[in-house]
C-alpha cells in the first residue's frame, strides 16, 4: 500500500445524553444541527463504516485497507475480521445510562460476535462535581443489584468516583458503568457495539415497558463481572523532552496515550502496529516520507503501520497547546511494560493502568 496519514469521515449519534460539547467546547467541524451525542473517529463498526477523505485512496472504506493490506496497513502479522479500534468523542452533557458490554466470551457465546467490548475513557473536560460509577459494590448479590437497579438507586450498588480532565477510566468488558453530567470523553475500545443496559429509557430518551426493563436487567446481570472496580488514573509520565508523554491506559486489546506537544516530536517506526491520533489542541502537521498532512483540531486519522518513522510538529501560530491523544494495538511487555519500568515506575503503578498482567 501507499502508507501516509489517512483522514476519515465520521458517523454520528444522537443519543439522548448528549447536547453540543464536541462542536462547541472541542471544535468540531461539520456537526449537524441538533444533538451530537458522539462522533465515530474511527470506525470499521458494520452499521457505521468510516470512508477515507484524503490521498490516493479517498473514497475506499477503511474496512478494503484492512481486508487488502493487513501487514501494512495494521502491523505485521495482523489478522482479524475488521480493524481492531473504534475511536469517539463523546458529550456526556447528561448522564449516561447504566449499562455493560458483553467480555469476549459472552460475546461469542450469547452473541454470536467475533469479541466483545473492553474499553476506556480519556476525560477531556468535566465540570466541578463530574463522576462516574463503574462496577460493583463487594459482597453485592444479584437480588440486591436488581432491586436496586429496577429502584434506580445505583449508589447504593456501585462505586461513584469525581473525575478531571487527564483522568482515564479503563472498563473491561462485563463491568458495569456510567458518567456524566457535564462531561467530555474520548473513548478507545474493541470494534463492537453490544450493551446491556439497566436503566428504564432507551438510548433516544424513549421510556421502556416493565416487562422489557425487567428483562434488560436480567440479561445484564448475565453477563456481569464483578471483580473488576474501575478507578480514574492520572497515567504515568515518560520523559520526553520539552514534550509531555503520558500513558494513561492499557490491556490487550489497546493502549492509550496523551502527548502535550511544545516542539517537534519524532515517532519511530513500528511495523508490527499501526497508530492512531486524535487532535484535541491546536493544529498539527505531520511530516512523513511521502510528505505532509496537517491534522486540525478535532480532527482523527491513521498512521499505516508501515508508514515509517513520522514527525509531528505543533502549528506555533496555534492559539491552543497542541496535544493528541494516541492509541494502538500493544505488545504490552514490549510497548508499555519495558519502558515504564526503565522510567522507574513499579508493577502496581503499572497494574493501574488497565489489565497490564504484571
Amino acid at each position: 500500500m501507499q502508507p501516509y496519514p489517512i483522514k476519515l469521515t465520521y458517523h454520528v449519534r444522537s443519543y439522548y445524553f448528549g447536547e453540543r460539547a464536541i462542536p462547541d467546547r472541542l471544535g468540531k467541524r461539520g456537526a449537524p444541527e441538533g444533538r451530537v451525542a458522539e462522533t465515530w473517529e474511527v470506525s470499521d463498526y458494520r452499521d457505521a463504516p468510516a470512508t477515507v477523505k484524503n490521498g490516493p485512496y479517498a473514497g475506499k472504506k477503511l474496512h478494503d485497507l484492512v481486508e487488502d493490506a493487513p501487514d501494512e496497513f495494521v502491523g505485521e502479522g495482523w489478522r482479524g475480521q475488521h480493524f481492531p479500534l473504534l475511536e469517539k468523542f463523546l458529550d456526556a452533557s447528561h448522564m449516561l445510562p447504566v449499562h455493560l458490554h458483553a467480555d469476549d466470551e459472552t460475546a461469542r457465546r450469547v452473541h454470536g460476535e467475533p469479541h466483545g467490548k473492553t474499553e476506556a475513557w480519556h476525560i477531556l473536560w468535566a465540570a466541578e462535581g463530574a463522576t462516574i460509577l463503574a462496577g460493583v459494590k463487594e459482597g453485592v448479590g444479584r437480588d440486591e443489584l436488581f432491586e436496586a437497579f429496577r429502584a434506580e438507586r445505583y449508589d447504593d450498588v456501585m462505586p461513584r468516583y469525581p473525575i478531571r480532565a487527564g483522568d482515564t477510566v479503563y472498563v473491561p468488558g462485563g463491568v458495569m458503568h456510567s458518567f456524566g453530567p457535564d462531561a467530555l470523553v474520548f473513548e478507545v475500545q474493541q470494534t463492537s457495539d453490544l450493551g446491556q443496559f439497566v436503566t428504564p429509557t432507551g438510548l433516544y430518551g424513549e421510556r421502556l415497558d416493565d416487562a422489557t426493563w425487567e428483562g434488560n436487567i436480567n440479561a445484564a446481570l448475565d453477563e456481569l463481572r464483578v471483580d473488576y472496580r474501575p478507578h480514574p488514573s492520572p497515567g504515568l509520565v515518560l520523559g520526553d523532552g520539552a514534550n509531555r508523554r503520558v500513558v494513561c491506559a492499557a490491556g490487550p486489546y489497546f493502549a492509550l496515550e496523551r502527548w502535550t506537544l511544545a516542539e517537534p516530536r519524532t515517532e519511530p517506526s513500528h511495523p508490527h502496529r499501526c497508530l492512531t491520533l486524535s487532535n484535541v489542541g491546536g493544529s498539527v502537521s505531520i511530516e512523513y516520507a511521502g510528505g505532509v498532512e496537517v491534522l486540525d483540531r478535532a480532527e482523527s486519522c491513521v498512521l499505516p503501520a508501515s508508514i515509517g518513522e513520522v514527525r509531528v510538529v505543533p502549528d506555533e501560530a496555534g492559539s491552543s497547546a497542541s496535544s493528541l491523544v494516541a492509541c494502538y494495538v500493544p505488545d504490552l511487555e514490549r510497548d508499555v511494560v519495558a519502558p515504564l519500568r526503565e522510567a522507574g515506575y513499579s508493577d502496581g503503578e503499572i497494574r493501574a493502568l488497565g489489565e497490564v498482567g504484571v
